[in-house]
């Protein structure tokens, strides 16, 4: 079994309000954990693997720069066509006994990354996936969904496609710190972009989305390299893990340290909840998250 390393994470400024009413106040019972799908697309490079990552308006659970995703909707529990593993073999892969509530993870997953990217993991029949998904009906498409206009379910449905979810990987499942006021429960996948896809920020909401190199990434996370690019208010002069939740600063550490896209997809993970805990180191408040010491894959621990 791997080494289990007790890891420190600065605490984002976002959360630093929250975190000093929990310790003032006195523990008490956390607010509930919103369900949550994140996409972590990846792609091989000269340079080493690359994933996509955005920024996030507003406070989100997943961080102010995230792999794509959301919270779940009610709507992903509607009817719609299905290609690959069932409901039940997620339920598996993803360790819980509640198949409804994988199969939701799973449609939003898909949703999330279609809102946010323009990538669809969707197809006429288990071969093949839609390709050419940059033109302006598509981005139409997006914004009905992300606007709630229309259904994700319906968009599909009225074009003849169904959801490939032999596309997606399962990766990880985090949950948001006890003491935060908005809280996810997260279910984070994998996938590659299909063949003659691109990604591309969601025109009335997007500010900034682009592929990052893993290992650059980490190479410049003391740095402000990145916060500065995205040039907004609460971006410029900060270090990667003041933009990161943990979960997404692990998840980009492995990726830089993974042998390319198929090393990282095959890495056999176990089912299980992390979750950053907060903890006062000499007068400074900061997450602590126990990790396996691990280049290969995602953190593990000993249950």
């Amino acid at each position: 079994m791997p080494q289990i390393a007790r890891r420190l994470f600065v605490l984002p400024p976002e959360l630093e309000g929250a975190a000093r009413n929990w310790l003032e106040l006195g523990e008490r019972t956390p607010r509930a954990a919103r369900y949550a799908s994140s996409v972590v697309l990846l792609r091989d490079s000269p340079t080493g693997l690359e994933t996509w990552l955005g920024y996030r308006p507003g406070s989100s659970p997943l961080g102010v720069v995230a792999f794509p995703g959301g919270s779940l909707d009610p709507s992903d529990d509607d009817p719609v066509g299905w290609l690959g593993p069932t409901p039940q073999h997620w339920a598996e892969q993803m360790g819980t006994d509640d198949v409804g509530l994988a199969r939701r993870h799973v449609v939003g997953a898909i949703r999330e990354l279609f809102e946010e990217t323009g990538v669809l993991l969707a197809g006429p029949d288990a071969s093949s996936t839609v390709e050419a998904n940059s033109t302006v009906d598509w981005m139409r498409a997006r914004e009905a969904v992300a606007a709630q206009e229309k259904s994700f379910t319906e968009m599909l449905s009225k074009r003849g496609l169904s959801l490939r979810t032999d596309l997606l990987k399962p990766l990880v499942n985090w949950l948001s710190p006890d003491f935060a006021h908005a809280r996810f429960n997260t279910r984070y996948f994998a996938a590659t972009v299909p063949v003659n896809q691109q990604p591309s920020i969601l025109g009335s909401k997007g500010v900034w989305g682009r592929w990052v190199t893993a290992a650059e990434a980490i190479a410049l996370r003391d740095t402000s390299a990145l916060g500065d690019e995205i040039g907004q208010e609460n971006t410029v002069g900060l270090k990667l893990g003041q933009l990161l939740v943990p979960g997404s600063e692990i998840m980009l550490e492995k990726m830089a340290n993974a042998n390319g896209c198929i090393a990282y997809l095959s890495y056999k993970r176990k089912a299980h909840v992390y979750q950053a805990k907060l903890v006062d180191e000499g007068g400074i408040l900061m997450l602590e998250v126990e990790a396996a010491r691990t280049v290969a894959g995602e953190p593990q621990r000993e249950r």
